[in-house]
């Protein structure tokens, strides 16, 4: 069964198992130790899901922002 990922529907720690699962799935290694999304322009990953998993932004809102075309003027 589908569990919610929302923060209203999960503690601090699901967060962070969330987030560390996710990536795992995504490039198939741990994090720690690891500067591929800092090499990619993202910055560090506790950094950029540090806002999901302290219930601040979901992770829609998060990954939304890298997706926002840059301004270049």
């Amino acid at each position: 069964m589908f569990k919610s990922i929302l923060i209203k529907d999960t503690t601090r720690e699901e967060r962070i198992r969330i987030v560390n699962q996710a990536l795992w799935d995504a490039c198939g290694t741990e994090c720690e130790f690891c500067s591929g999304c800092d090499n990619r322009g993202g910055g560090r990953v506790d950094s950029i899901y540090q806002p999901y998993i302290d219930g601040i932004l979901e992770i829609r809102e998060i990954n939304a922002q890298f997706r926002a075309p840059l301004v270049r003027g």
